[in-house]
């Protein structure tokens, strides 16, 4: 099957003609945002053809794949990363696609515009990209709003993420009010929740990871939590192995359902790319936080100092360089439990998440297992065809 993305529209896109990433990332999310209404609303004939080409070239279905944890089921470990549908204005298209699951986010309470233009860069040569959006998001009431549409139409076939942010307009020593208020307008609309504290692109915000900040966080939102739904953190590969316990610790002193490793980086080091066209900076001097392939190791090590540190007992979502089955393969066996792409999907394309699932089924067949839950935090080779 020829991939048209990979072989004709990505070296486009991405090398033939200069459109900025994130107008292209807009229009992509208008389009998905067609292709997933309801057949009863009579969709142009262009959204319904795409809906079914979608569902055809991007699922696949092995019921070897399915992980149940927080009393959800995923078909598939594979979802659909925070960052990318931020005002979940395709919410409902992300199924079709083949994820598993998607995260919606991050939101804030306020609306915010974000950082100023351009803020989204490529480094295809190292298969990364660079973004200072700064939250940019319609608020918490708007997204409130919106799934309740949804949701009223046809239920989320796949559990539903949604990630909290800090708003930039709230000072520091009001962070606690201003997730709380974010929580509250969304609690019935989600079916997990993630404390973002670990986004370099919104001043302090990563001040927020120390204990005596994150604690009166967590305690705020699991008292607001009547409905028990599962609350997790977002954590940065840049922190030192003693922080990253202490959050494991509070993470497990407030009784969280799990743990996100990792976010961005601000590392830069080892990059082919020298300089950000668009701007002329080198990349070394380009603030925002950096994504993609460079960060698939240092992931993958925090994945692993987690695991080993709770003892496999806090559940893990594996995000961070992820192209291929084999850097799936390799996070699952690190002990996570759920993979997260974004970046990877933006270079590999719509077929990407077939390819690394179909690639996962190849590895238990190889090792004789019966269920993806039984390689976590096995440290099993993965075996080339």
């Amino acid at each position: 099957m020829v991939d048209w993305y990979q072989q004709l529209a990505r070296p486009l896109l991405f090398y033939g003609v200069q459109i900025d990433p994130e107008w292209l990332h807009q229009r992509t999310l208008e389009l998905l945002k067609g292709a997933a209404q309801p057949a009863a609303t009579q969709q142009p004939r262009l959204y319904r053809q795409l809906q079914g080409w979608l569902s055809q070239r991007c699922r696949y279905e092995d019921a070897r794949l399915a992980q149940s944890l927080w009393g959800l089921t995923f078909a598939n470990p594979l979802g659909l990363a925070a960052g990318f549908d931020k005002d979940g204005l395709a919410a409902p298209a992300w199924s079709m696609l083949g994820f598993g699951y998607a995260e919606l986010g991050t939101v804030t309470y306020h609306t915010q515009p974000g950082n100023p233009k351009p803020r989204l860069f490529r480094l295809p040569r190292d298969r990364a990209a660079i973004n200072r959006m700064g939250f940019n998001n319609e608020g918490a009431a708007q997204l409130a709003t919106r799934l309740q549409h949804y949701w009223q139409q046809q239920a989320s076939p796949i559990p539903i993420g949604i990630n909290l942010g800090k708003s930039k307009v709230t000072p520091l020593e009001h962070a606690v009010e201003d997730y709380v208020e974010s929580f509250r307008l969304l609690k019935t609309l989600g079916d997990y929740f993630v404390v973002n504290v670990s986004s370099p692109n919104t001043p302090g915000l990563r001040s927020l990871q120390a204990s005596e900040s994150l604690g009166p966080i967590l305690a705020a939102l699991q008292a607001e939590n009547t409905g028990a739904k599962p609350l997790l953190v977002k954590i940065a590969p840049d922190l030192e192995w003693e922080a990253i316990a202490e959050v494991l610790a509070l993470a497990q002193e407030h009784h969280l359902a799990g743990m996100i490793a990792t976010n961005t980086t601000i590392q830069r080091s080892g990059l082919k790319t020298d300089r950000i066209l668009q701007t002329g900076n080198r990349v070394t001097e380009e603030p925002g936080g950096l994504s993609g392939a460079p960060l698939r190791q240092r992931a993958t090590e925090v994945i692993r100092f987690l695991h080993q540190k709770s003892q496999g007992q806090m559940p893990i979502i594996g995000v961070g360089g992820i192209f291929t089955a084999e850097d799936a393969w390799e996070k699952l066996n690190a002990g996570a439990s759920l993979l997260q792409v974004y970046t990877g999907w933006i270079y590999g394309g719509p077929e990407m998440v077939r390819r690394v699932l179909m690639g996962l089924t190849q590895q238990l067949d190889h090792h004789q297992l019966s269920t993806l839950s039984e390689a976590i935090g096995q440290n099993l080779p993965f075996i080339a065809d």
